[in-house]
C-alpha cells in the first residue's frame, strides 16, 4: 500500500471539501457543489478499501476502477462548475489538475497490477 496515495487522496478529499464551502448560494452550486462533494470524497474510502480489504489483485484493481470512475466524475463536475460560471476557472484549476494528477496515478497503478499479473500467469 502507498501511503503517499493515502495522504494525497484524504488531502484531495479536504480540498473538495474546502471549495465546497465557498461555493456560491445559488441552486447550481448547491447542486453540483453536492455531487462534487460526493465522488471526491468517496476516492480516498475507494482507495484504502483496495489498499487494506483486497482479498485478490484483482479485487484491488476493481477498487482502483472505482476510484479511477469516482476521479472522472469528480473531473466532470468540477468542469460543469467552471463552465456555468459558478466557480471562476482560476480558482478551480489547481483542484483540475490534481484531479488529473490522480488519474494518471491511479491508471498507471490499475495497468502495473494487471501487467504483472499477466506476467505470472505466463
Amino acid at each position: 500500500m502507498n501511503q503517499d496515495l493515502r495522504v494525497r487522496t484524504k488531502e484531495f478529499a479536504l480540498r473538495i471539501i474546502l471549495m465546497f464551502t465557498k461555493l456560491p448560494n445559488t441552486e447550481v452550486a448547491r447542486v453540483l457543489g453536492r455531487q462534487v462533494l460526493r465522488s471526491g470524497t468517496s476516492i480516498g474510502a475507494n482507495y484504502r478499501e483496495a489498499a487494506y480489504r483486497a482479498r485478490s489483485d484483482s479485487e484491488f484493481v476493481s477498487k482502483i476502477g472505482d476510484c479511477l470512475k469516482e476521479l472522472e466524475e469528480t473531473g466532470d463536475w468540477c468542469d460543469l462548475l467552471v463552465e456555468s460560471g459558478t466557480v471562476p476557472e482560476g480558482r478551480m484549476a489547481p483542484l483540475q489538475g490534481e484531479t488529473n494528477e490522480l488519474l494518471a496515478i491511479f491508471t498507471t497503478v490499475s495497468k502495473n497490477v494487471k501487467e504483472r499479473n499477466k506476467r505470472e500467469q505466463e
